[in-house]
């Protein structure tokens, strides 16, 4: 390989004489030595334009490796040249540096991804008009794989709510919403986070509300247990003393009546105190289809109760005593649902993933009206007579003791459907 110094020296030094020699021979007359001079100029200049052709190829292609992100390559010298290897070398470094930088760049992205994919809070980045910029795993989850912001959680930035209720999914979520404004070549975005707050939110209520009803019972039965006894004390006193006696015969119907509904009383506190002595379930492997074949026979009289489980089913890690008393009360709620239904139908579905359990307890009955539906896990709240509004508040703390979430979805004349997740 020429030196690119002596090979421009040469050249220069080639068309001074050349072109010194076609004057001289020019003015003599000498015409065929005066046209070879011109030709030997030009094949000289075509020669220099192939020297500049070579360098201008060897910067193009490191220009195109940068374009296309290719910077293992190296600057190859057209000359060997010392001052045009020294400049190889130096763009070979460049390309090496710019790729390090890059690379320790990727790896730090990455890194941070898999940071933000492994946190269970939900985080993404969006432009001021809602268009989805990138999320992480948590928000996929959260709210799916959508290109603009969900109406609810876009309110709640604008009107600077700190929580939102997502009412897309199954079950509604309350989320707790906190935002930040950044900037990003000229642009505004909203770094957002999501976190679902709705089973911590009901764990807070079911503790509250059982903190009510330890306090209540307790009062209550302190004081109606005395009753009790005196109103029995009074009574055999009474049946001693005045037997024969009309006002006696009076008080002891009376003493009968205080007694009969101190203790109706008493049972009903009882009853209520069911729902702060659940056990923390105790979870054993329940074989899915076995488990249904155990509810189908408990109703076997009832044809329009049927059963959707598919095959393969994994086994369920779950408290099988505690699940079975969910399902029996979501049950009959459904089935008194369609006493006056013509065509009946009761349905319980299951499906499974590897990271959820999804049931679903579906009837064609009288539903339940939309300000109802709201109260209908709250203690002490029924619409039937005689009911104690126990039954879907216990129903929901075992869902809750198991990790899941329970809610109900339904509209008036056309039936309800109750749905019940679990992590898998």
């Amino acid at each position: 390989m020429k030196s690119y110094a002596s090979s421009l020296v040469l050249h220069i030094l080639s068309l001074v004489l050349l072109a010194a020699s076609g004057v001289y021979a020019a003015m003599h007359g000498l015409w065929f030595c005066t046209a070879a001079s011109a030709g030997v100029i030009a094949g000289i200049g075509i020669s220099l334009y192939r020297m500049q052709t070579r360098q201008v190829q060897t910067m193009k292609r490191i220009v195109d490796c940068m374009k296309n992100n290719d910077l293992s390559q190296l600057a190859c010298p057209a000359f060997s040249d010392r001052n045009m290897q020294m400049l190889a070398e130096d763009l070979s470094a460049a390309l090496k540096t710019i790729r390090t930088h890059l690379n320790e760049e990727e790896t730090k992205h990455q890194y941070y991804e898999s940071l933000l994919n492994r946190v269970d809070t939900a985080v993404l980045v969006c432009c001021e008009n809602g268009r989805m910029e990138w999320m992480n795993k948590a928000a996929q989850k959260l709210v799916g794989n959508c290109n603009i912001l969900p109406e609810e959680i876009s309110g709640a930035l604008k009107n600077q709510q700190a929580v939102a209720r997502l009412q897309s999914r199954p079950i509604p979520a309350e989320l707790a919403v906190t935002a930040t404004q950044i900037q990003l070549k000229g642009k505004t975005f909203w770094l957002v986070s999501l976190k679902n707050i709705h089973t911590a939110l009901e764990q807070t209520e079911m503790e509250a509300w059982q903190k009510l009803i330890r306090v209540l019972t307790h009062e209550i039965m302190n004081s109606i247990t005395p009753i009790i006894s005196l109103a029995d004390t009074l009574s055999e006193r009474n049946m001693t003393d005045s037997a024969d006696n009309f006002t006696g015969r009076q008080m002891q119907q009376g003493l009968q009546v205080i007694r009969r509904r101190s203790k109706s009383l008493l049972e009903f506190v009882e009853n209520y105190r069911k729902l702060t002595r659940i056990a923390p379930p105790a979870k054993t492997d329940i074989d899915v289809h076995d488990f249904f074949n155990g509810l189908q026979q408990l109703f076997a009289g009832k044809p329009f109760l049927s059963f959707k489980l598919p095959d393969n089913l994994p086994r369920w890690k779950a408290d099988r005593g505690q699940m079975e008393q969910v399902f029996i009360n979501l049950i009959k709620n459904e089935l008194e649902a369609c006493e006056h239904t013509a065509d009946a139908s009761v349905c319980i579905s299951v499906s499974a993933t590897g990271k959820e359990w999804n049931f679903q307890v579906t009837d064609n009955g009288e539903g339940i009206l939309p300000e109802v539906t709201e109260r209908i896990f709250v203690p002490f709240f029924t619409t039937k007579s005689g009911g104690s509004g126990i039954g879907l508040a216990i129903c929901k703390q075992i869902v809750l003791l198991h990790g899941g979430q329970i809610s109900v979805e339904s509209q008036p004349n056309k039936g309800s459907r109750f749905i019940l997740s679990f992590p898998a």
